[in-house]
């Protein structure tokens, strides 16, 4: 199988310092290290051997390293304790690491904190727009862009057994919930309003937890790495309006949160393939920050039980997400609201459209043209 190459630039980063290299599993994590980082040494503690000789001789990894040496040391989070081994080594020894993990958990309770400054945190995210040659827009919102799924030809399959994987591994190996059932009810109405505004009350009544429980499942997503909280913007000083309060949520692949609700089909007219659609651009813009943007702001605005705007960057660049295939002023509202309490360099709508066009100052851009000037550093510089 061919090698797709990563836009993220760990190899770049690693000629300068460490790096922990963060991503949910399946991302490609591994096939980076393969193909674009040459380690002098790579400890995978997803191999049973390895980790039984690490975890009863931590030392090992000091005693195998040369001064300057580069290593890698895979799924970080397996062993925790092995940071301060880390720490020491680059203090000390001049080793520089390649640490990777798929979940923050235990690494940001523990020893995260030791590698502030001694290490760059990267994201890995699944495949782009700008790392796929060929691009089907209907693939890609039914499922998804993680790299084995893309390159499947049984995408289903592998997003359904992705979806198993990692509630025994994730949830139940590591004993993130002393309820798997209720997280599994909570797992699919949180995949149920993907993209909305978070309503903690109504998810613990579908899911039949506490709210205050359902807030610590949303942590366990957010700290696996399965999805990411969208802040509000703050509301400006001097407007009225009672901006919302509560923040979105977004899982991290669009063919993940349908394998969650076993929806294997998204309708062109339905409101499925819209919020799919939006998750998407999402995704998208995520993922340029996560690489590109590391100090921009990501969030929304919206107004109690009135307009709203799906993107806001920077708190300057309004960005309105349509799967319409024709954009017109109906679709401008929020965009208008927003601008007439916001000073806004660009009003942007991402719609199916087939040409770019100018509306006022309103710029409508059909998805693709979109995707290539964010990606081309034309949207969010």
């Amino acid at each position: 199988m061919n090698y797709i190459a990563r836009l993220l630039p760990v190899a770049q980063q690693l000629k300068r310092r460490s790096v922990l290299l963060l991503g949910p599993r399946r991302t490609g994590k591994s096939s980076l290290i393969r193909n674009e980082i040459r380690a002098d040494r790579v400890f995978n503690l997803l191999q049973v051997d390895t980790y039984r000789d690490i975890i009863s001789r931590p030392s090992l990894i000091r005693e195998s390293a040369k001064r300057g040496d580069l290593i890698v040391i895979d799924e970080i989070q397996k062993l925790p304790n092995l940071m301060d081994e880390v720490h020491l080594m680059i203090e000390e020894y001049g080793v520089r690491f390649l640490l990777t993990g798929s979940s923050a958990r235990k690494l940001r309770r523990t020893h995260t904190s030791l590698m502030a400054g001694r290490a760059k945190t990267l994201h890995l995210m699944p495949f782009s727009h700008a790392e796929l040659s060929h691009f089907d827009l209907s693939r890609r919102l039914a499922f998804g862009s993680l790299p084995p799924v893309w390159l499947s030809e049984e995408p289903w399959d592998e997003l359904s057994t992705y979806v198993g994987e990692y509630l025994r591994d994730e949830i139940q190996a590591e004993a993130l919930s002393r309820n798997i059932e209720g997280f599994s009810r909570f797992l699919t109405h949180a995949a149920a309003t993907n993209t909305e505004i978070i309503n903690f009350e109504s998810v613990a009544s579908d899911a039949q937890v506490p709210a205050r429980t359902v807030r610590e499942y949303y942590s366990v997503l957010v700290d696996t790495l399965l999805g990411t909280l969208l802040e509000p913007l703050a509301k400006k000083k001097g407007n009225t309006r009672k901006a919302v309060a509560k923040s979105k949520f977004y899982f991290f692949d669009t063919g993940v949160a349908n394998a969650i609700l076993r929806r294997k089909i998204l309708p062109e007219a339905s409101n499925e393939f819209g919020k799919a659609f939006e998750h998407f651009i999402f995704q998208e813009l995520f993922t340029y920050r996560c690489y590109k943007k590391t100090d921009g702001t990501l969030n929304f605005w919206a107004i109690h039980q009135g307009p709203e705007v799906d993107f806001v960057l920077d708190g300057e660049i309004a960005v309105e997400v349509k799967a319409t295939q024709l954009a017109s002023e109906k679709h401008f509202r929020g965009l208008m609201a927003f601008a007439d309490e916001h000073k806004l360099k660009r009003l942007i709508v991402v719609s199916r459209d087939q040409r770019y066009r100018k509306v006022g100052k309103i710029e409508v851009y059909p998805f693709a043209h979109f995707l290539n000037d964010l990606w081309n550093d034309k949207i969010w510089k």
